[in-house]
């Protein structure tokens, strides 16, 4: 049982990042109004909302998606890490 969870928790941290990359990726080369682009957005701006009130863009560049998946891998740890000792 834990380990499904241990799983689930690999593959949704794993989602994460890929969408927060993808989202950054796509908004260099991608129209922002595409579909593919808009539906992404819909997911990743509202994690990103928050950060992105307390660390401003520092000259012009937006580090919220760095900090997004460094909280999502440190989240990831600590949950994997207290299943662990669980089980």
């Amino acid at each position: 049982m834990i380990l499904t969870i241990i799983s689930i928790i690999h593959i949704l941290a794993n989602l994460a990042f890929i969408l927060v990359l993808a989202s950054v990726v796509l908004s260099y080369f991608m129209n922002p109004y595409h579909p593919v682009r808009q539906t992404i957005d819909r997911i990743v701006n509202p994690l990103l909302a928050p950060i992105r009130k307390i660390i401003h863009p520092i000259a012009n560049i937006d580090i919220s998606p760095i900090v997004l998946i460094l909280l999502v891998q440190l989240v990831e740890y600590l949950l994997v890490r207290l299943l662990s000792n669980l089980g």
